[in-house]
């Protein structure tokens, strides 16, 4: 039997995949390869010992697992994104004891990978 949120959450991830994502360049050492990646954001919120509230936001990439042939994505891998000719240059990382990851979905389809801009080209 067909599991239709399972068929409907695929579908979704395809359509955001061919309309609405962009190229970038996903680099693991000297690797480096080219997937789509829809672009978002997570506003995250840690709270230090003495009660101080910072807000950290990450510029996430959303790319499909099956994409990624590198393996799960790894605090430190760069993601490269080329907007009106210059390059700029996010590396994986999340707040303290944050994921650098997560999946978007239930299915496992896709990565919500969290970065920051480490440098501009």
């Amino acid at each position: 039997m067909t599991d239709l949120l399972q068929a409907g959450s695929d579908w979704l991830a395809d359509q955001l995949k061919v309309n609405a994502s962009q190229t970038v360049e996903y680099s693991r050492g000297d690797v480096s390869i080219t997937v789509a990646a829809v672009i978002g954001r997570t506003v995250f919120e840690t709270a230090s010992d003495i009660g101080i509230v910072e807000q950290w936001e990450a510029r996430d990439y959303l790319i499909q697992a099956a994409d990624l042939t590198l393996g799960e994505p790894q605090r430190g891998d760069q993601i490269t994104e080329m907007q009106n000719g210059t390059n700029y240059v996010y590396e994986v990382m999340a707040p303290g004891n944050e994921p650098a990851y997560r999946f978007s979905d239930p299915y496992r389809k896709t990565y919500r990978i969290h970065t920051k801009l480490v440098a501009t080209e």
